[in-house]
């Protein structure tokens, strides 16, 4: 019997996911290396769909998936379970007529929690920003990945120190960069165990793909969006480079307002008021202005 507190999703694939060639070639190979009984690691910035990518491989593998998000404040307890409150017992002896006897007990009540729901059911487990965990609650997961075995505190019961873990279990992993606030770095021996695949920026056609379909802006004005992010990005003059996530604002918020990229002069605002925000520390004056100075020109260009 599952507990009632974890939550199982069951992966289905987005009606707007776009999967280009730069995605399905990057979702195989986590795939194969699934398959041949390795964990996959998906690193890189923020906005490069890491999450996205490891629910689109879990739909893939087809099994009810179990996420994690990655806590500061995480245990061990967190991941495996613990003893949460008590359950009662009363019996009741009526055995001679004339006799009544009664008698009551408290127990503590075990409750296991996703890590320990994914291995004992076969579940494919998502552990989302996993280093934003101390490396401490995390050990848990050396013996799982490499002898498939999960130990067990000695509160949960008489199923034993150990659990064998199920042969489906399957793990995908994401984090961001380690210079990332809040973010540990992620024992050796644990990225010993896994298979991490780097992510980069996407491609430009898949970028005016997600846009697009994220959007439902025209693929003119979307492939304009995204010329102008990329320019930026690679002009390398911004505090922190504009992802994907840029492109959708933009053309969100265009496609809401009805505004084509043809009118310069709103659409070049609403570029330079998202491009100069997503890209700067709050109250970073100066590079907000360099930005924006930047994006004026490469609306100009584009806008041609």
């Amino acid at each position: 019997m599952i507990e009632e507190n974890t939550t199982i999703l069951e992966p289905s694939a987005l009606p707007d996911f776009v999967e280009t060639k730069y995605i399905k070639d990057v979702s195989n190979r986590a795939v194969f290396y699934i398959k041949a009984g390795f964990p996959v690691h998906f690193r890189g910035i923020s906005g490069t769909g890491k999450t996205t990518l490891a629910m689109h491989v879990a739909n893939k593998i087809g099994r009810p998936v179990v996420l994690i998000h990655g806590d500061e404040e995480f245990t061990t307890s967190n991941l495996v379970g613990g003893e949460y409150g008590y359950r009662m017992r009363k019996v009741v002896d009526r055995f001679q007529s004339r006799v009544l006897k009664t008698e009551e007990d408290m127990v503590k009540r075990w409750v296991d929690n996703r890590l320990t729901v994914a291995c004992k059911y076969g579940f494919t487990l998502i552990y989302d920003e996993f280093t934003r965990s101390r490396p401490e609650a995390n050990n848990i997961l050396l013996s799982i990945l490499q002898e498939r075995i999960m130990d067990l505190p000695a509160g949960r019961g008489a199923e034993g120190p150990y659990l064998k873990v199920h042969p489906d279990f399957t793990a995908l992993f994401t984090s961001n960069p380690e210079e990332y606030a809040g973010v540990h770095r992620s024992q050796d021996a644990l990225r010993d165990r896994m298979v991490t695949m780097d992510l980069d920026h996407f491609d430009y056609e898949t970028e005016v793909a997600i846009t697009h379909a994220k959007s439902k802006l025209s693929k003119k004005d979307v492939e304009k969006i995204v010329k102008i992010v990329r320019g930026l990005r690679e002009s390398g003059k911004c505090e922190f480079a504009p992802t994907i996530r840029a492109c959708i604002m933009i053309a969100k918020a265009a496609k809401i307002q009805n505004i084509s990229s043809h009118s310069n002069g709103v659409f070049s605002q609403m570029c330079q008021d998202v491009l100069s925000s997503v890209t700067s520390r709050v109250g970073s004056k100066t590079n907000q202005n360099r930005v924006k100075e930047i994006v004026e020109g490469l609306v100009a260009t584009h806008s041609n």
